[in-house]
């Protein structure tokens, strides 16, 4: 008589082959997720990589308008590093109040902050106060006279460092306007290499962000 075939090892075949089938689906599964994953990063780079071009576009194009200004004596330019460099002439002595020359060549390069800007929702733009070590002998409160009234050197550096945002952000909607931030360092942070005492330590540093993370 011969014997019948096992239920069980039916069963167990089955199971053997509904396995294989996870088991492949999750391997495919995994491989997609790796491919999206790789591809998602390389799009990543090359909109950085654009974003960076523009950057220095926009960096350059600032300096050529500078130049045409004359005021080549106000700002220094950093490519490399992304950076703008207001000299304390841009501002009147002991003041956050911009200098009318100043002004005049913000006005001419408002344009191409906002250009920057709308190239990417990660960009940014930081505006930084600095100034040198000397401490503030009293307190102004004439802020009709000095656009600001301080009593320390981080109260001025963030008042200049607003009075420079003002001007860059020019006619820009609130919502990117936002993208300019402002802090005041005070003395914290001198020009490496040079002594916390040296007036070139008061400026304002303009720096501009191509992948700004929320």
């Amino acid at each position: 008589m011969r014997d019948k075939p096992s239920e069980w090892v039916s069963i167990s075949d089955l199971m053997s082959g509904v396995m294989a089938v996870v088991m492949l689906l999750l391997v495919i599964s995994v491989l997609q997720k790796t491919y999206a994953e790789i591809k998602h990063k390389q799009e990543m780079q090359g909109s950085q990589s654009n974003q960076q071009k523009k950057m220095v576009q926009t960096l350059n194009e600032i300096k050529k308008e500078v130049s045409l200004q004359g005021a080549k004596d106000l700002i220094d330019f950093n490519i490399e590093q992304g950076t703008i460099t207001l000299k304390d002439s841009v501002f009147a002595q002991g003041s956050a109040c911009i200098t009318p020359q100043a002004a005049d060549t913000f006005t001419n390069i408002q344009d191409k902050i906002e250009a920057f800007l709308m190239t990417s929702k990660q960009s940014g733009v930081f505006v930084e106060g600095h100034t040198d070590n000397t401490p503030v002998s009293k307190p102004v409160t004439d802020y009709q006279k000095f656009c600001t009234v301080y009593d320390d050197n981080y109260t001025l550096s963030a008042a200049r460092a607003r009075e420079a945002r003002k001007l860059l952000i020019g006619k820009l909607d609130e919502q990117t306007a936002k993208r300019v931030v402002v802090a005041g360092y005070g003395d914290s942070q001198p020009i490496h290499g040079i002594s916390p005492k040296d007036p070139n330590n008061r400026r304002v540093v303009v720096r501009f962000i191509v992948n700004q993370q929320s």
